[in-house]
């Protein structure tokens, strides 16, 4: 109601869901501005630092914990080994980095007289231990025929989750992506302001032309913002980053394909698996899906079968 109401009767506010603030702010107002000005960190990343703090500050007011200065290491420890009863070891590590990040600005700022960050202790990771969460082409096949392109909502997805697979974009470069980033007489999809910082065009394949067009002509409804992706309701605001994982993941569910940790992400990893399989160089790839370091590309020649072959029957000089 509230919504049509915006939209019908001028002036109208109502009772808008309030903004949650950042934490730590009365205690450490200026650490979030030192990650954004002084570390150049994107709003995602600072998203992330939030999160994490926010179940720091709620485990301080749940044991009565008065003051940030006069925190421990037994504190610290108590909260970490909490967390790991349901954190993922990847979350965990980006915990106990948003930690000692957290307890390096209070030494500096004079909020603790000690550097206390090492004695937060991450967990063991073994680089590359893990594999990586693709899924078989004849999977995506199957996701892709679960979405019912006849509605609105369907010709968003179905453009969406092509995006994905297509050139590895990550939820957030779809959900920024504008009407001004596609060029259509020269056939250009540019992706501005990636995690490394550059920028890259790629060309607009058959498949995801005609997607994106159905999706701007059949579906998507009027609204001031550039963004191409909306919400299909009232006041139609841009999708975030949030939309296009839960886009993926309900996808996935729904075609009953099994995977760890369902999202946007196993369409990027699912893309470069592809490239992988049919013989493109590591550093073409890295490029092409924007990894900052080739330490990110490198982990999926484990599952380079072909090229893993080759090396194990002594003729493999020539992919080494």
């Amino acid at each position: 109601m509230e919504q049509m109401l915006r939209l019908t009767v001028s002036g109208f506010v109502g009772a808008r869901r309030p903004s949650v603030p950042l934490p730590l702010l009365r205690e450490v107002p200026g650490f979030f501005p030192f990650l954004r000005d002084e570390r150049g960190l994107s709003s995602e990343s600072l998203r992330h630092y939030a999160h994490y703090l926010r179940s720091f500050e709620r485990y301080l007011a749940r044991i009565r914990f008065a003051h940030l200065g006069d925190v421990t290491p037994l504190v610290l420890t108590a909260f970490v080994t909490e967390s790991a009863k349901t954190l993922a070891p990847a979350s965990m590590l980006s915990l106990v980095t948003t930690l000692r990040t957290l307890l390096r600005f209070m030494h500096r700022e004079g909020v603790i007289d000690m550097d206390i960050s090492r004695t937060v202790e991450g967990p063991l990771i073994y680089r590359d231990a893990g594999l990586p969460r693709s899924i078989a082409w004849a999977d995506v096949s199957r996701v892709l025929a679960t979405v019912d392109r006849r509605s609105a909502l369907g010709k968003r997805d179905y453009a969406i989750l092509l995006l994905l697979v297509s050139y590895g974009l990550r939820a957030g470069e779809v959900a920024r992506l504008a009407l001004d980033d596609i060029d259509w007489r020269q056939g250009r999809l540019r992706v501005s302001a990636r995690k490394a910082g550059n920028s890259t065009s790629y060309p607009i394949s058959d498949a995801v032309g005609e997607a994106i067009a159905a999706y701007l002509k059949g579906a998507r409804p009027s609204s001031s913002h550039r963004q191409v992706f909306v919400s299909t309701a009232p006041p139609f605001v841009p999708a975030t980053v949030s939309v296009i994982s839960h886009c993926a993941k309900r996808y996935l569910r729904a075609a009953g394909v099994s995977v760890p940790r369902p999202g946007s992400h196993t369409f990027r990893h699912t893309c470069v698996q592809r490239l992988v399989d049919v013989g493109m160089p590591f550093k073409t790839i890295g490029d092409y899906v924007g990894h900052r370091s080739p330490q990110s590309t490198r982990v999926y020649g484990k599952v380079a079968v072909e090229s893993l072959r080759e090396v194990a029957l002594g003729d493999g000089e020539g992919v080494l």
